[in-house]
């Protein structure tokens, strides 16, 4: 009987993961579609400033799911459907906020800075707050269990960008056609979430929202933008050193890497709702559980960097373009840090489940701040390429700081747990 129990969780628990890779793969695509779309079609130049923009999405994104999705899938992973929906609401609600206020300092500062790259950010500060709540949409279905509602989210908005990057191709052909075509794609994609879900964002519940979760929105607001921020300082100051087609270069790198990032994105997904589980079902398992999970991860992005190192050059340039050139020098960097990036996953997803906000955010601000300052030093010395082996040996050795956090973190929880026994 208990084998069977046991196969029947490891079945539930396999499919949650596979529509957790599944939405991911779809949302991936969609990303990497955009990417190549604007790398063949304006080439080095433009798709750095196109990068400087995505990177700048990414901060405000984070800072988004640190107030609302992360605690949300922590807190209310599994609960009743009453207690969903009203937190779906007031969390979604606080995503729609966040979006509009990150809006309008996008606008302001794309205002400021004018030429082409200032109308980038003017763009992108239209389409952040319903970027946002398509995100936030992704993340409840999947504390809901219903990873097929995310997955079906992200088809539709892969479904409009087509005609959507159609009409940016013929109409204009310039950066911010191509920010406006990704972003009211994905505006559809957040009014679909709103009919699958039944649940109307509440941002009258914003400060409600965020009061409530402060003790750990505070702290995974602080990781999540010293993880993303780390991303744009690095691009913003390799820009400044080694020009904006080395952004573009470092960026074409990154993308190469799409197929691994939809595996790693579409874990985690639901490695901290699948982790929490974990712990509370069989916590013996739980330090394995985090192990196999950055492990896997690992592996697969070194054998997708080495299948990457074996592609013609003629192939890479009928993807890429004119980025193929000076992307393809920066694969092995890339994957390395990639690869560590992923095999940190493992760890930061349990301590998360742990609750352990206060060592996931030490963590994050210790491998954040060897980023940028490894990436800098790096394109002060040797430009895009320096940059790129400065953040591999950053978050490679980093990993020591994430897996030493989590075993401290675990050690807690059981003397914790073994105290409240004593006094029961």
């Amino acid at each position: 009987m208990r084998s069977l129990l046991r196969s029947q969780a490891i079945r539930a628990m396999a499919g949650r993961l596979s529509w957790g890779l599944g939405d991911q793969a779809v949302s991936s695509i969609t990303n990497f579609v955009v990417g190549l779309y604007v790398a063949r079609s304006l080439g080095t130049f433009a798709f750095g400033m196109f990068s400087l923009a995505w990177v700048s999405y990414g901060v405000v994104l984070n800072l988004s799911r640190g107030l609302t999705t992360d605690p949300l899938m922590v807190r209310f992973s599994g609960v009743s459907t009453e207690s969903w929906r009203a937190a779906t609401a007031r969390a979604t609600g606080t995503a729609l906020t966040a979006g509009v206020v990150a809006g309008m300092i996008s606008v302001a500062a794309g205002l400021i800075v004018g030429d082409s790259t200032g109308g980038a950010f003017v763009a992108l500060g239209f389409v952040i707050p319903t970027l946002l709540l398509q995100d936030a949409w992704r993340f409840t279905f999947f504390a809901a269990g219903h990873g097929k509602k995310a997955f079906l989210n992200d088809v539709v908005w892969g479904i409009a960008l087509i005609p959507a990057l159609f009409i940016a191709h013929h109409t204009s052909d310039t950066v911010v056609a191509f920010i406006l075509a990704w972003g009211l794609s994905g505006a559809v994609a957040a009014g679909f979430g709103c009919l699958q879900s039944g649940v109307r964002p509440d941002p009258r519940g914003t400060l409600e929202w965020i009061k409530a979760h402060r003790d750990l929105g505070t702290r995974y607001v602080i990781e999540n933008v010293s993880n993303s921020g780390s991303s744009q300082l690095r691009m913003y100051g390799l820009g400044a050193i080694a020009g904006i087609a080395s952004v573009g270069a470092v960026r074409g790198a990154e993308l190469l890497l799409g197929p691994f990032f939809a595996l790693l994105m579409g874990l985690s997904l639901v490695t901290v709702a699948e982790s929490a589980r974990v712990l509370q079902r069989a916590p013996h398992r739980f330090r394995k559980f985090c192990a196999v999970l950055g492990a896997g991860q690992a592996a697969a992005a070194l054998l997708w960097g080495l299948a990457l190192l074996l592609v013609p050059h003629d192939a890479g340039r009928f993807v890429l373009g004119d980025v193929w050139d000076p992307a393809s020098e920066l694969i092995l960097p890339v994957t390395i840090g990639i690869a560590a990036a992923g095999f940190n996953t493992g760890a930061a997803a349990g301590l998360r489940a742990l609750g352990a906000a206060k060592r996931s955010l030490r963590a994050q601000l210790i491998n954040s701040a060897g980023y940028v300052g490894f990436g800098l030093i790096g394109a002060f010395l040797a430009g895009a390429s320096g940059s790129a082996w400065g953040v591999a040996l950053a978050i490679t050795s980093g990993s020591a700081v994430w897996w030493l956090q989590l075993h401290i973190a675990l050690r807690e929880h059981q003397t914790s747990e073994k105290e409240e026994m004593r006094t029961s």
